[in-house]
């Protein structure tokens, strides 16, 4: 056993940590980055930063040329302007940049130590919004494709300053030597990367060129890209010549909006339905909407395409809109959204939620433009996702009195919208389920009832909601009672004639707590009426359960929990042969089949989900009347 050296190391002295940078690097690459890609990008990054720092050290300096005049006009960089020249044919990767450089006491402080950011330094501190790197990490990540990192730079702070080469090795050494200022004859950084054998994948030249073009295609600087090849890769490639579509000037409003639809199919291979501009200058941000042209299931989150001035950050953000905001997906670019340490999804704070709010908000403008002005879109996009606009209308009141009126529904008198059924229905009646509008459709529809399918999502909610927007119209839950009222009975003398099969088909139907009932009602052709609500099945459920526990604890919560539920009703149609023929039969057991298999159709029409018990009947009298048949046949 080692004593500690006491001497050495005092009791309550303060220590260093030690950091293993292979496990650190290890631990990013696993944790903190989804993929060794991201190293170009925190280079560009870096470079991007650097140029930052420079203009504002020489605001005289030359820029990029403006934003062009026309959209076929492509951007250009003015001859001496700053910008980022990459390199990559196969043995090394190499990003050259014209900004502020660094100093031998910069490399010292910034290079060398971990988590330490220039972003930070004071000198810069009040302009720390401008960057995009705040976490001082970013360097790091050129270990998850290469052991050495060489970097090459010359301040632009001192005039006539040294250059200053700096190696960093994977195992967490380094040297710094200063240079001759021929070294590196303009101020500015240059990275060189010598790929290991394993990250060919993504140190390759095509592979170089197309993370450029995919982190960097709407960076404000210059960039440009070389093989070394000479050919269609050669010198002075741009990697992103054109300014974002939303950032050039058109000829006309329509060449505009053809250009920015054409720029989301690109960007996400669909032709939008439709594309609405973002504009939010008090984050400085901007970009597009694009509508999807087909419906996607609800509560299905999209990822958006986020770029932070002008560097990709996420093509995955779905924190950018809010959830019901699923029938688009957003292409933008911010100056004030903050990125997190991995710089691949956005901060939650109060700006990002600001910002969800306002673009919220233009989605709502968008769609009450379309109300007022271009019905013909707005038809397609109901169409398509009116799901989504319901999803919105139920909490939103504005939404729902602009659009209400238009969306579809499912009812007695087809697919329509609730302005179309409430012209001929002063009364609507909403069901509670799907399976619950099954069974009443087609007899309320011939009673003259105007009833709507209430159980698809939000659908009930937004029915019930229709006297806001229409107050001559009276909106009702559907209940049994409701729709046997406008059943008619049958005279006295049939009602005699048939009491000695209703009593039996009572009695073979006990067991589902089901009663039997003889009425008229169209249409003839259905020979029995099912009512039951989902409601009274879940009660009657209860009261079996609670008589099965009797005497236990559940049996007792049960008992304490059991209400008086209303019996199924099996309400059979006179006017159909079937029931005249069935009603008339003088053999009790052959009437009892009858009443079972009257009572499975009826529950099969209902398309509820049947019960064991239910199946097994229909199978049973399904069998005793064919039997039944035979016999009579021989």
């Amino acid at each position: 056993m080692t004593l500690p050296d006491t001497a050495a190391n005092p009791a309550g002295a303060d220590r260093t940590f030690q950091v293993d940078l292979r496990g650190l690097v290890d631990l990013l690459s696993h944790h903190l980055y989804s993929s060794p890609r991201v190293y170009l990008r925190e280079l560009l990054q870096n470079a991007v930063d650097a140029l930052t720092a420079r203009y504002a050290l020489e605001p005289a300096a030359p820029t990029p040329a403006p934003t062009p005049a026309s959209a076929s006009a492509p951007a250009s960089a003015s001859a001496d302007a700053f910008g980022i020249r990459l390199y990559a044919d196969g043995s090394v990767v190499r990003v050259e940049d014209d900004g502020v450089g660094l100093t031998e006491a910069d490399v010292h402080t910034f290079l060398a130590t971990i988590g330490r950011s220039s972003k930070r330094a004071e000198a810069v501190a009040e302009q720390r919004g401008d960057f995009i790197g705040q976490f001082g990490i970013g360097l790091l990540s050129c270990f998850l494709v290469a052991d050495e990192i060489h970097v090459l730079s010359r301040s632009a702070r001192t005039p006539g300053a040294p250059a200053v080469e700096w190696r960093g090795r994977g195992d967490g050494s380094y040297t710094v030597r200063t240079l001759p200022a021929s070294a590196r004859p303009r101020p500015g950084t240059t990275v060189t990367l010598t790929p290991r054998a394993d990250a060919g994948e993504w140190t390759r030249p095509a592979q170089v060129h197309a993370l450029a073009r995919h982190f960097g295609s709407l960076l404000r600087h210059p960039v440009t890209f070389d093989d070394g090849t000479g050919g269609t890769g050669g010198p002075g490639v741009p990697v992103n010549p054109e300014p974002a579509p939303w950032a050039r000037t058109y000829p006309t409003p329509g060449a505009r909006s053809r250009a920015l639809a054409a720029y989301g199919e690109e960007v996400f291979g669909f032709t939008p339905l439709d594309t609405i501009e973002l504009d939010l200058p008090a984050v400085g941000l901007k970009g597009i909407a694009c509508v999807l042209p087909e419906a996607v299931p609800a509560g299905r989150r999209h990822g958006h395409r986020v770029h932070v001035k002008g560097m990709l950050l996420s093509e995955q953000a779905e924190e950018i809109l809010p959830e019901w905001a699923f029938f688009v997906r957003c292409v933008v670019d911010a100056e004030s959204l903050r990125p997190t340490a991995s710089r691949e999804s956005l901060y939650e704070d109060d700006t990002l939620a600001a910002v969800r709010d306002a673009l919220a908000e233009r989605l709502r403008a968008w769609i009450a433009r379309a109300a007022a002005s271009d019905p013909e879109l707005l038809g397609r996009f109901l169409q398509a996702h009116h799901l989504a606009v319901k999803s919105l209308a139920v909490h939103d009141d504005e939404i729902l009195r602009m659009l209400l009126p238009w969306l579809p529904f499912e009812t007695t008198d087809g697919h329509c919208t609730l302005d179309e059924f409430a012209r001929t229905h002063r009364t609507v009646l909403v069901t509670s389920s799907v399976e619950e509008f099954r069974q009443v459709a087609a007899i309320a529809s011939a009673a003259g009832l105007g009833v709507v399918n209430g159980g698809y999502t939000y659908d009930r909610a937004l029915v019930h909601r229709l006297p806001e927007i229409r107050p001559e119209v009276s909106v009702a839950d559907l209940d049994p009672e409701t729709l046997t009222a406008h059943l008619d009975p049958v005279d006295r003398e049939t009602e005699l004639a048939a009491a000695a099969y209703l009593a039996l088909a009572r009695d073979a139907l006990a067991v589902f707590d089901c009663d039997v009932a003889l009425r008229t009602f169209q249409p003839a052709s259905a020979p029995a009426l099912l009512v039951d609500s989902r409601e009274a099945r879940h009660e009657r459920t209860r009261s079996r359960l609670a008589r099965e526990q009797q005497g236990g604890v559940w049996g007792d919560i049960l008992d304490a929990l059991r209400q008086e539920a209303p019996r199924a009703q099996l309400i059979l149609n006179q006017l159909n042969p079937l029931v005249r023929a069935a009603v008339a039969i003088d053999e009790p057991e052959l009437a009892r089949t009858s009443a079972e298999a009257l009572y499975g159709q009826a529950a099969m029409l209902s398309r509820r989900p049947l019960r064991p018990a239910e199946s097994s009947l229909i199978n049973r009298s399904f069998l005793d009347l064919l039997a039944h048949a035979l016999r009579k046949d021989s």
